[in-house]
C-alpha cells in the first residue's frame, strides 16, 4: 500500500470517525426510535440512513486525499443497528441495499486509487475474552459485521482491545485466543489487538501474537499511563514485528498534561513531543486520537515538517 505525499514518505497519518469543522457528517438512529416504528418503515429509513453514510464516507476520503491524510478510520456505526437482536438486519432486508454496497464498493476503490488506509476499531463492548457466552457472541457478531464492510471498503484492520483481566490476565488472554476459532477468515484476517490504559500493557499482549499471530496495534499514550518492564522503543520494536503489512500505531496527548490527575484523557491536539522519536523514518501508520479530528491532524503535520529541518 502507498503513501500519500503528507508529512514524509514514510508516517501516514490517520483521521478517526469524524470531523470538528468539515461539513461532513455520518447519521445514526436510537433502538427506540426504531423499535417504535413499524417494521418496514425502519427499514426504509436505515437504508436511507445506510446511504447518506457511504456518501459522507465518499466524501471523508475525498478530504483526506485532497488534503493528504492517509488514513481514515470508519464509525462502528456505520451501518446503525446492523447487529441488535431486534432492530438489525442484513443487506437484502433493506431496499436498495444492494445499491448501498455497491456505495461503499465505491469508495474502496476510491480508497486504493488514492493510497488511503481505512480500519475499523470496535465499540468497547466488543469483548472476546468474556467469560460469558452471550457477551462474546455479540462480540463475534459485531466483528463479523464490520469485517463485512471492512471488505467492501478495503479495510485492512478491524482493531479491539484485550478486554477484561477477570483477576486472571493469562487466563483471560487464553480465552482470547480459543475465542479466535469462532470467527471468519475475513474477520480473522482483519482483527488486531491494542494495548490500554486500564489492564493490558505491550508485553502483556506480545505473547498472544507469538500464540496467534495477532498483530499489535501499540498505542503509545496508552503505554505511558499504564507502562510495563517495555522502554517505548522496545515496544515500538517489538510490536513492527507482529504485522505482516504496514504497522498500525496510536498516538495522542494529555488534556491536561501528564502530570494532571487524569492523563488518559486526551488533548484537543498532539504535543510534538509525545510523538516518539523512534518513529522516524518508519513505514508506519499513525491514528491521531485528537479531539480537534482533522484540524489536530493538519497542525502534527506541521509540527513534524518543522522538526525535521
Amino acid at each position: 500500500m502507498k503513501n500519500p505525499a503528507n508529512i514524509s514518505s514514510n508516517i501516514r497519518l490517520g483521521l478517526c470517525c469524524q470531523f470538528l469543522n468539515e461539513p461532513i457528517k455520518f447519521r445514526n438512529t436510537t433502538v427506540k426510535a426504531s423499535s417504535q416504528m413499524e417494521r418496514e418503515a425502519a427499514l426504509e429509513k436505515l437504508s436511507r440512513l445506510c446511504r447518506e453514510n457511504a456518501l459522507a464516507l465518499q466524501s471523508s476520503l475525498e478530504f483526506c486525499a485532497t488534503h493528504g491524510i492517509g488514513c481514515f478510520r470508519i464509525n462502528s456505526q456505520i451501518l446503525p443497528l446492523k447487529t441488535h437482536p431486534e432492530c438489525g438486519y442484513q443487506m437484502s432486508d433493506l431496499p436498495a441495499g444492494a445499491d448501498i454496497v455497491e456505495l461503499f464498493q465505491k469508495c474502496g476503490a476510491y480508497a486504493r486509487e488514492h493510497a488511503i488506509r481505512t480500519c475499523f476499531h470496535p465499540d468497547q463492548f466488543v469483548v472476546l475474552n468474556s467469560p460469558r457466552r452471550d457477551v462474546v457472541a455479540r462480540s463475534i457478531a459485531e466483528l463479523e459485521y464490520q469485517s463485512e464492510v471492512a471488505e467492501w471498503v478495503n479495510a485492512d484492520v478491524v482493531n479491539i482491545h484485550g478486554g477484561g483481566g477477570y483477576g486472571d490476565k493469562p487466563a483471560a488472554l487464553k480465552r482470547f485466543a480459543k475465542n479466535l476459532k469462532h470467527l471468519s477468515p475475513r474477520a480473522r484476517s482483519r482483527l488486531t489487538v491494542e494495548n490500554d490504559d486500564k489492564t493490558y500493557t505491550p508485553a502483556d499482549l506480545l505473547p498472544l501474537y507469538q500464540e496467534t499471530g495477532i498483530p499489535l496495534v501499540y498505542d503509545v499514550h496508552h503505554h505511558r499511563c499504564l507502562p510495563d518492564a517495555l522502554s517505548i522503543e522496545a515496544a515500538t520494536e517489538q510490536a513492527l514485528t507482529t504485522w505482516n503489512r504496514e504497522p498500525l500505531f496510536h498516538i495522542s496527548s494529555p488534556l491536561e498534561g501528564w502530570q494532571g490527575p487524569r492523563p488518559n484523557r486526551h488533548h484537543d491536539f498532539i504535543d510534538i513531543q509525545d510523538f516518539p522519536l523512534c518513529w522516524k523514518g518508519l513505514q508506519l501508520t499513525v491514528e491521531v486520537e485528537a479531539k480537534a479530528k482533522e484540524q489536530a491532524i493538519l497542525n502534527l503535520m506541521q509540527l513534524l515538517r518543522n522538526r525535521k529541518k
